[in-house]
């Protein structure tokens, strides 16, 4: 069975919420890809709607737009998603995950695009 944690970034306030997601509410994220919008009510956020943004499978992979799929690929880059160069030209062989959601993510990251009428610090229940 599928399970996720699914961090929520907030654009208005800047938090970010980690919240475990397990179940029937898991499976609403699978077969998903990055970029997708899904309704907020599997994290608690009923009324609100969440844009996947990225993510990370078990071996700590992440996943990236370009590549398409749940598998792992090696691919050559330059920078961007799962590589900083450090010199000027500077390429490296990394290996990533594809941009559909599958049992093997671990991490999924979700940013707020659709308000409802609640406040999101009620509905997760920030410890503050």
């Amino acid at each position: 069975m599928a399970e996720f944690t699914v961090a929520v970034s907030d654009p208005e306030s800047g938090h970010t919420y980690q919240i475990e997601v397990d179940g029937q509410d898991a499976n609403r994220f699978i077969g998903r890809e990055l970029g997708d919008e899904v309704d907020g009510g599997a994290v608690g956020l009923d009324g609100y709607t969440l844009e996947l943004t990225g993510g990370s499978d078990t071996a700590g992979r992440p996943m990236r737009p370009d590549v398409r799929g749940v598998g792992t690929k090696a691919i050559m880059s330059d920078g961007g998603i799962g590589f900083e160069p450090t010199t000027d030209g500077e390429r490296k062989r990394i290996t990533v995950r594809g941009r559909e959601v599958s049992d093997e993510t671990r991490q999924i990251n979700a940013k707020i695009v659709g308000r409802g009428s609640d406040d999101v610090d009620e509905l997760l229940g920030d410890e503050e």
